[in-house]
């Protein structure tokens, strides 16, 4: 796989890096981050996976996250891929809205036309982007962990529940629980999945839940300021589901917090403090 360097730079003793390759899996050109901490010739590092939420780019995360400092001292690779495939002939949302299509591609492989040629997210996220990442940085596969906020929240805690034995922690921020009951859910997994709920299932962290998957513990942080929180984040449900389940979790509403990088940033170096501890040292 051949990836083109689109920006290098260092930070934090370490170097922070945008790469493009050509994806198998979506049809497109595929953009992402890697930060990569300094670290003694020939070591495997830990890494942190990071999945973004509607509308973002690996831009956010990259240029808002404030997450090199804490990954410099613990060091933890961070990997940001981009949240849907881009380009000419991929299709959007028909109204151009920003919660579906462009931005939004839930981190789901689309059976639905027109998207089930390029909305090849969750193979990308899953297989694709990390056999890349493992040929080109100093990653140690045996000690992963992943993260992400709203949409990429939903993301993190179904690709985690879904490969227990792949990643040791996951966490998230103001994360989309139970897509499957929510607006934004029900449109993009209606859009990109089709009618039928029962398909919906392996991408709701709380359905994923009561159907039996399990997770050693997990990290949540909401703002209590969100506007976002009643109608399409909902995490009473996940509480709900992990009390039943007897998942340890660790919900924080966080007061004053919207939904913004500001919230994201200000809590970035506890959740990675989390990650480390779980991935050791």
């Amino acid at each position: 796989m051949t990836l083109t360097t689109v920006s290098q730079n260092k930070a934090h003793g370490g170097i922070q890096g945008v790469y493009r390759h050509a994806s198998q899996e979506t049809k497109t050109e595929m953009t992402f981050s890697v930060f990569v901490p300094a670290h003694d010739a020939g070591a495997k590092l830990p890494v942190v996976w990071y999945l973004s939420g509607l509308t973002c780019t690996p831009a956010n995360v990259t240029e808002k996250g404030e997450f090199r400092a804490a990954c410099a001292e613990l060091g933890l690779i961070f990997v940001a891929p981009d949240t849907s495939p881009r380009g000419d002939g991929v299709p959007g949302d028909p109204n151009n809205a920003y919660d579906f299509g462009l931005g939004a591609g839930f981190y789901v492989d689309a059976t639905q036309e027109p998207f089930a040629k390029n909305y090849r997210m969750w193979s990308y996220v899953t297989e694709e982007l990390p056999s890349v990442v493992a040929a080109s940085f100093p990653i140690d596969p045996r000690r992963q962990s992943i993260m992400g906020h709203s949409m990429g929240g939903h993301g993190a805690l179904t690709v985690a529940l879904r490969n227990p034995d792949r990643y040791r922690a996951a966490s998230a921020f103001a994360p989309i629980v139970a897509p499957s009951q929510v607006p934004w859910g029900e449109k993009a997994l209606g859009g990109y999945l089709g009618a039928d709920k029962a398909a919906w299932r392996k991408h709701d962290a709380v359905a994923l839940i009561e159907d039996g998957a399990r997770l050693s513990d997990l990290l949540v942080d909401v703002g209590d300021a969100d506007q976002f929180l009643a109608q399409q984040l909902r995490p009473e449900l996940l509480k709900a589901a992990c009390e039943k389940a007897n998942i340890p979790l660790l919900l924080r509403k966080q007061d004053g917090y919207d939904h913004s990088y500001y919230f994201i940033s200000t809590f970035m170096g506890d959740h990675l403090r989390w990650h480390a501890a779980r991935l050791g040292r």
